[in-house]
Formats: C-alpha cells, sequence, structure tokens
C-alpha cells in the first residue's frame, strides 16, 4: 500500500522523552509522599493522559486532587522535558526521506502542541510538518479517533492513504476507532505481542522499515 500521509504519535515512537517524564512525575510524587513506583511503572503510563497516569501511580481518583497533580507536572515539566527529551536515532532521516517523497506528515500525541513545537524547532523548519495536534487540541484524549479524524479532515486527504504510527495499545485503538491503517514500533514499553491483537498493516523494529519496505 502506498501511502501519502503519515501520522506519527510522538513520545515512544518519534522520540524519547522517558528520561524528562520520569524526572517530572519523581519530583511530584516524592513531594506528595508517593515514594512506591518504580521508573518501569511511570514509562508504562506514557502516552495516557497526566490525570490517568496519576491516578495509576497514587490510587487518586478525585478529580481535582489529580488537576493538582497535573499542573505540578506541567511546571517541572516546563524547566526539564524537553532538554532530557531527544530523537531516535532514525527518526529524523524517516522523516526528511517521507517528506521528499512528498508525503505529508502529522504529529498526533497527548503530549501538548507547544511543547512538541518547541522541541521540533530545535530540528526542523516551522513548515516541515502538515499538522500537529496535541494534548489540549482536542476533548477526548486516545484512544478516542479525535485527533486522528480532526487531522485527516484538516490535511483533506484521503483516510484510505493515510497511516498512523505509534507505539502502544492505545495507539492501535485510536486508528482502528479512526479506521486508519496502523503501524506499531517496538520503541516503547508495549511488546510485538500485545500490538499485534488490534489491526495492524507492520509491527516494526524501528522506523527505518517505513522507508525500506
Amino acid at each position: 500500500m502506498n501511502y501519502t500521509t503519515y501520522l506519527f504519535d510522538f513520545d515512544y515512537t518519534l522520540a524519547d522523552s522517558s528520561k524528562g517524564i520520569v524526572m517530572c512525575f519523581r519530583t511530584v510524587l516524592n513531594r506528595h509522599g508517593y515514594k512506591n513506583s518504580s521508573d518501569e511503572d511511570i514509562k508504562r503510563t506514557i502516552g495516557k493522559t497526566l490525570e490517568a497516569s496519576f491516578s495509576i501511580l497514587t490510587g487518586i481518583t478525585d478529580i481535582n486532587s489529580l488537576f493538582k497533580l497535573k499542573k505540578e507536572y506541567e511546571n517541572e515539566a516546563n524547566q526539564y522535558m524537553n532538554i532530557n527529551t531527544h530523537f531516535y536515532p532514525e527518526s529524523i532521516q524517516v522523516l526528511q526521506s517521507l517528506k521528499q517523497q512528498g508525503a505529508k506528515l502529522g504529529i498526533i500525541s497527548t503530549k501538548y502542541r507547544y511543547r512538541i513545537n518547541d522541541f521540533l524547532s530545535n530540528y526542523f523548519s516551522q513548515d516541515f510538518f502538515d499538522i500537529v495536534i496535541g494534548g489540549e487540541d482536542v476533548s477526548e484524549h486516545k484512544p478516542s479517533p479525535e485527533g486522528l479524524l480532526r487531522a485527516i479532515e484538516q490535511l483533506k486527504v484521503d483516510k484510505a492513504k493515510v497511516l498512523y504510527i505509534g507505539d502502544s495499545t492505545v495507539d492501535a485503538e485510536a486508528a482502528q476507532r479512526a479506521e486508519v491503517k496502523f503501524a506499531g514500533v517496538l520503541h516503547g514499553m508495549t511488546g510485538k505481542q500485545e500490538l499485534q491483537k488490534y489491526p495492524h498493516d507492520s509491527i516494526m523494529t524501528n522506523l527505518t522499515e517505513l522507508i525500506t519496505h
């Protein structure tokens, strides 16, 4: 299948921000006396909303309490996130290659758009990506298909020629619900067997397979 539009998740798909994420969660959790979560526990929440992640890690369900933890995390992230984030080795080359082939490129993430754009500005021109949709741009986060469907509508592209690339079952379900093709990449905490349970075009070891197959 020749795709004309490639939409990517961000964390654990294009870039590894796990160091910054763990650092920010650890600071907030420790501040409130929650010291039982391992780094792996924190990493397994990547891709979920901050409220959902804090609920998983603390057991808190009160919305107001979770919102306060989220705001504390955001303050930490403003200082420490992007300086502790890096592209995977193949990401830039793959993106440039797809762009040269004339493909449209986008990012659909629960991470805030402003933070993604700030990181991208160190590597690409402002118009390199055709669309970036972050957590502040949708009313429902993945696995809701809202972000994907909004991107498809705004780009005015044929849904049948769109591929969404992500690392988690949340991404896979979002693609399934949006009725677009999905390719999994094994950069993150989700194994191949978990991703294979969902409809998929491929499960990749890394993103290079997007331009070599």
